[in-house]
């Protein structure tokens, strides 16, 4: 089992910032993928930024090159820098854990933290 627990969220006004961090327990040993997903009341919950456990990227179009996914070196805490932050980034974000037992693929979620951004 990995448990994961997501901070820093809250409300900002639209072109500032704020980090988020999701902190992971467990076992975290078998993690592949760690990543951000967001859902916005009415919408789907949607991937926002991933990263691999050898440090591969991938980020939405929407927050290339404001939002920026990281973790720290023990891979036990995730983090999503969240800059110049848009009205349409109003949701409540969730910490995903991947992991591979048997050749499946095992998802672990957070219970999420609201962020919401004011124009």
């Amino acid at each position: 089992q990995v448990q994961l627990v997501e901070s820093g969220g809250g409300l900002v006004q639209a072109g500032g910032s704020l980090k988020l961090s999701c902190a992971a327990s467990g076992t975290i040993s078998l993690i592949n993928t760690m990543g951000w997903y967001r859902q916005a009341p009415g919408k789907q919950r949607e991937l926002v930024a991933s990263i691999t456990s050898g440090g591969r990227t991938n980020y939405a179009d929407s927050v290339k090159g404001r939002f920026t996914i990281s973790r720290n070196s023990a891979k036990t805490t995730l983090y999503l820098q969240m800059n110049n932050l848009k009205a349409e980034d109003t949701a409540v974000y969730y910490c995903n854990a991947q992991r591979i037992i048997g050749g499946v693929t095992v998802p672990s979620w957070g219970q999420g933290t609201q962020v919401t951004v004011s124009s």
